[in-house]
């Protein structure tokens, strides 16, 4: 907006002060008993000494003076000082640490010609925009109420994208369009995945895509981001697609990313995948898709990346409410790069076809120090699982599950090690991975009908499994459902259901009860 000036010149306060000094009762005004008092002071001062009257008289000028000139300096300095804006109108420069700093430019979507009818494609007015932002090396889009059609575009660094109460962004949809779905861009497989995930060769972009970025906030006042996949999902199950569907948002290379107060829904494939990325921060989202027929829409995939915090989420979706990821087989060992460092807690997760939370499959570059704590997985197939294979090689290692609550789930507790599911014919088979230092903390619930099913292998045994603070209520008693192969680990004091012959006993004093010989054993049943 205008300039910003600190002025200290001939103020009000400044003029009363003067006025105060004039009009006062020392200074010979006023009336009342005050008032007569000081004039009979002055009278005989007057008749002392004619030269003293002079003297004061002098003094009173010379201080005079010397606040006038203390006024015009000060308006001086302030002037001095004033910097001229940094920025369009639109960003007012504001002070910081002694030194001017402009604010980002703010703009709206329909200044670049948007129209929120659901009907016109916005790519140019987001594309404009965009562009607008990164000229200015930073801003905020807003996207205010409205419905906005548009086909994919990307994000630019130092940028906020802000849906305010009432917008929605929505994917164009296949089937209103071309079949060779030229609207949506085709993107290098991903490295560590060898070729896109579904088809070899290129891969569909997603709605918003981001790479190399610093400092990228989407957040709003819970507005909504809509891929429309239900014409994905069709030509997907009629196998007509000739390249692996894209997510809803992916961000890539990237760092300082914050997701808030936002709703993701309907995505072609999965909905949220940060990729190779650092200190990204996921809250207050809600991300949805149908529980059945929507393929493969994970709610949120970190994959290869390092300090991440998910919190504060609700999700429902048609696979895996959320999937740590690393790389895949071969193109995963070759890339190098693990999920480390990833806190989720306060999430409550619906996942009627796959898990509420997963380590894997896709986990060749290691995965390590992750804390799941207070989470509510309910009306799922599977609670919280770990799934891995020969091929895959690296580690999954440094795991706390910590108050979880499974209600109404088909098999609690999951670790897996035959998901043979390859890239190609390239991987090697005797790569395999390592797993250790699991821990199972306050694991609560009912409704749930295979507590845990832990099915390490000679070739992949599971070491150091703890179990502490356990109790689950069950939907059949007649069956074991602890269930173990190939185990090494501990259980801590009480758990229910009674835990498998592999694990050794300890009393809540972690004093060893009983040291168990079988850890080699296999009780493994898929029949109920």
């Amino acid at each position: 907006m205008g300039e910003t000036a600190v002025a200290v010149a001939s103020s009000p306060r400044a003029a009363a002060s003067v006025g105060a000094v004039a009009s006062s009762p020392r200074a010979g005004g006023g009336g009342g008993r005050g008032g007569g008092h000081h004039h009979r002071r002055w009278g005989a001062a007057a008749a002392i000494s004619p030269s003293y009257r002079a003297v004061l008289l002098a003094l009173w000028l010379v201080g005079f003076a010397l606040v006038f000139l203390w006024q015009s300096t000060s308006v001086g300095r302030a002037r001095l000082y004033t910097r001229p804006p940094l920025l369009p109108k639109r960003a007012p420069s504001v002070q910081a640490m002694g030194q001017w700093v402009a604010a980002p430019p703010v703009y709206d979507l329909r200044e670049f010609g948007g129209v929120g009818d659901g009907r016109t494609l916005n790519t140019e007015a987001f594309v404009a925009a965009v562009a607008s932002i990164a000229e200015r090396d930073g801003g905020r889009l807003v996207v205010p109420a409205g419905r906005w059609l548009t086909a994919p575009f990307n994000l630019t660094s130092r940028m906020t994208l802000f849906l305010a109460a009432g917008a929605e962004i929505l994917g164009v949809q296949l089937l209103l369009i071309c079949k060779d779905e030229r609207y949506w861009p085709l993107m290098s497989p991903l490295p560590s995945y060898g070729y896109g995930r579904e088809h070899k060769g290129p891969r569909y972009g997603s709605l918003i895509h981001g790479q190399d970025l610093k400092d990228v906030t989407i957040t709003g006042q819970n507005g909504t981001i809509n891929g429309q996949g239900q014409s994905w999902w069709i030509k997907f199950r009629k196998k007509v697609l000739n390249y692996t569907r894209g997510p809803l948002v992916q961000l890539m290379r990237s760092s300082n990313i914050t997701i808030s107060n936002i709703t993701l829904r309907d995505s072609p494939f999965w909905t949220l995948h940060i990729y190779d990325c650092k200190d990204v921060t996921i809250s207050e989202t809600t991300i949805l898709a149908p529980i059945v027929g929507a393929p493969n829409t994970d709610g949120i995939d970190p994959d290869s990346c390092e300090n991440v915090v998910i919190k504060n989420c609700y999700i429902s979706v048609g696979d895996d409410g959320i999937a740590i990821k690393s790389g895949w087989d071969q193109y995963g060992i070759a890339y190098g790069r693990p999920s480390t460092n990833i806190t989720i807690h306060n999430v409550t997760i619906r996942s009627m076809v796959s898990a509420g939370v997963s380590i894997g499959s896709e986990m060749s570059g290691g995965v390590s120090n992750v804390l799941v704590e207070n989470v509510h997985i309910w009306d799922s197939r599977r609670g919280v699982r770990i799934k891995t294979a020969p091929g895959r090689g690296a580690y999954v290692s440094n795991i706390a599950y910590r108050n979880i609550t499974l209600e109404h789930i088909r098999v609690g507790i999951v670790i897996k090690t035959d998901y043979n599911e390859h890239p190609d014919e390239g991987f090697d088979p005797k790569v395999v991975p390592i797993i250790e230092n699991i821990s199972y903390t306050s694991i609560h619930g009912h409704g749930v009908r295979v507590p845990v099913r832990i099915q390490g292998s000679a070739e992949i045994p599971v070491k150091n499994v703890t179990f502490h603070d356990m109790s689950v209520g069950l939907v059949d008693r007649k069956h074991h459902v602890f269930q173990c192969s190939f185990v090494q680990g501990q259980v801590i004091g009480y758990v229910f259901p009674v835990p498998c012959k592999n694990l050794d006993l300890y009393n809540e004093r972690r004093e060893l009860v009983k040291q168990s010989a079988l850890q080699n054993i296999s009780d493994i049943d898929y029949s109920f």
